[in-house]
């Protein structure tokens, strides 16, 4: 008899503890997904364009655990426009790993887009939508991308100051205002969310669209630094929810929530890439405009090593 009591004792232990235990996680999913509505709603109540994900015809595979690849877009298009992509990047991630890797693409590459020829790599992005330009990805640097994320000159400063309101500290190696709509002087200095899409998006000097990437590449790699000191897993679903609200993008809550926690709980380092890699194309001028004609097997092999090694 006082082994059927304790072994009856064990069991209502056990179911006790696995009750509290799913009672626990249940709360958890709970508090996620209010904390996750309440920042959607609040970033929708101040963002008059739709950032709902329209573009229903993105073709790339859905990713169940593993290797994630987005197609990263920032858009210089006003309300009601579809205009160019302004910043071209693939964002790697792997769950397994934790690793971090981001790959820009300069704007100005000359590639065949599908069913329009031979043109800059941005102008796919104006033809088609992201689709196209994940087809053109894919045709010339044989890539494929699974998710897309757009954000515009309206949203950046917003995810900018959600994750950094106290701005980041960034050396401005010379002064900058030649049409980004302020000036920047040089100098050691603190610089938020206006201030800091002009520090990406400033072109106008001797280094163009190469320094532009490496400052955008720069700002990225901080703000990563700065999710991992400022966020924690708490603010974590409010801080997505948050940001969603000024994305327009196709990546499932799921994915966005095993991205957001992987970054936030790893110290690995962001690693970056530029393509076209240094030595592998000339500028030239077609009809189009100046544009970079690439050693695209030299790009194609650089840009697998960066993402397998």
């Amino acid at each position: 008899m006082g082994r059927l009591k304790k072994k009856s004792k064990l069991k209502r232990r056990i179911k006790l503890s696995m009750l509290t235990f799913v009672l626990k996680i249940g709360g958890v999913v709970t508090y996620s997904i209010i904390q996750f509505n309440q920042g959607l709603s609040a970033a929708k109540k101040e963002n008059s364009s739709d950032s709902e994900a329209l573009h229903t015809d993105f073709a790339g595979e859905e990713v169940k655990f593993g290797e994630v690849k987005v197609l990263l877009i920032g858009s210089d298009a006003r309300e009601g426009e579809q205009g160019r992509s302004d910043t071209l990047m693939i964002g790697y991630y792997n769950q397994n790993t934790n690793e971090v890797k981001v790959v820009s693409l300069m704007r100005d590459i000359y590639v065949d887009i599908p069913g329009y020829g031979m043109n800059k790599l941005n102008a796919a992005y104006s033809f088609g939508g992201p689709e196209l330009l994940r087809q053109t990805i894919k045709q010339n640097f044989d890539t494929d991308i699974n998710y897309y994320a757009i954000v515009d000159f309206n949203g950046f400063p917003k995810i900018v100051d959600l994750i950094a309101p106290e701005g980041l500290n960034i050396n401005v190696a010379k002064k900058m205002s030649k049409n980004i709509g302020m000036t920047l002087e040089k100098g050691e200095q603190t610089l938020h969310g206006e201030e800091l899409l002009g520090y990406v998006r400033f072109r106008k000097d001797s280094e163009s669209d190469f320094g532009r990437v490496r400052r955008q590449q720069e700002v990225l790699s901080k703000l990563k630094d700065e999710a991992i000191s400022v966020n924690s897993i708490v603010k974590l679903p409010k801080t997505l929810g948050t940001a969603t609200g000024y994305v327009d993008t196709n990546i499932s809550n799921n994915i966005l929530f095993s991205i957001g926690k992987g970054l936030l709980t790893s110290d690995q380092v962001v690693e970056t890439l530029r393509l076209p890699v240094d030595g592998s194309f000339t500028n030239q001028r077609v009809n189009v405009g100046a544009v970079l004609d690439i050693d695209f097997d030299q790009n194609k092999q650089a840009l697998e090593g960066f993402l397998s090694k």
